[in-house]
């Protein structure tokens, strides 16, 4: 846990103190990191699912891992964040991957698939799928080092899909703080990806 401590900056010292009270096995941290980040998994979830139903049922998946899990969080890796959006990902990829799998059992023989979209990636070379994990851990690195009041901007309009005036509303921040905030993120983010490409 002294690990944890020492890799703490200010923007993410509240959630490694929580994933250090879950370590210890404290249920009501759990609670307070569902409050803290639960918004934006769950529309992270339900872009990716479509299925309301589903995405809640993927998101107590989420705390759950979160729960059994909280000790392989690695800060070298990005913030707390940025790691439950990895697990937010994941869960839904293999909720879309498994919903595919059974449309395709039952479906008769001579029927073309109904859903191709999840087929490439299990025809992917191993290289390919590598290239693709590599190219989404360099962009939640580069997004968890964009400053707090950045990123937090630039997670609520990507993965909530809202819009400069929705984040005025919602941050308290006139529009004009909005729009510089969003678009000097976007300009360091595209700055950090540049060395992926």
């Amino acid at each position: 846990m002294e690990g944890l401590s020492g890799q703490a900056t200010e923007d993410t010292r509240p959630d490694i103190t929580l994933l250090e009270r879950i370590i210890a096995r404290d249920e009501s941290a759990v609670a307070a990191l569902y409050d803290r980040h639960s918004r934006l998994l769950f529309g992270l979830i339900l872009r990716m699912l479509r299925d309301r139903g589903e995405a809640e049922e993927t998101l107590q998946e989420v705390f759950l891992s979160v729960w059994s899990k909280a000790e392989t969080y690695n800060a070298a890796l990005g913030s707390p964040v940025a790691w439950l959006v990895r697990i937010a990902r994941n869960r839904s990829i293999d909720r879309l991957r498994a919903k595919s799998a059974r449309l395709q059992t039952l479906q008769p023989v001579d029927e073309p698939p109904r859903n191709p979209v999840d087929q490439s990636s299990q025809t992917d070379s191993p290289e390919s799928s590598a290239s693709r994990s590599e190219e989404r851990d360099g962009i939640l690195r580069a997004l968890a080092a964009l400053p707090c009041d950045q990123r937090e901007l630039i997670e609520h309009a990507y993965f909530l899909g809202l819009t400069h005036s929705e984040l005025s509303s919602r941050f308290g921040l006139p529009l004009g703080t909005v729009k510089t905030r969003v678009r000097t993120g976007m300009h360091a983010l595209r700055e950090r990806l540049s060395s992926y490409a």
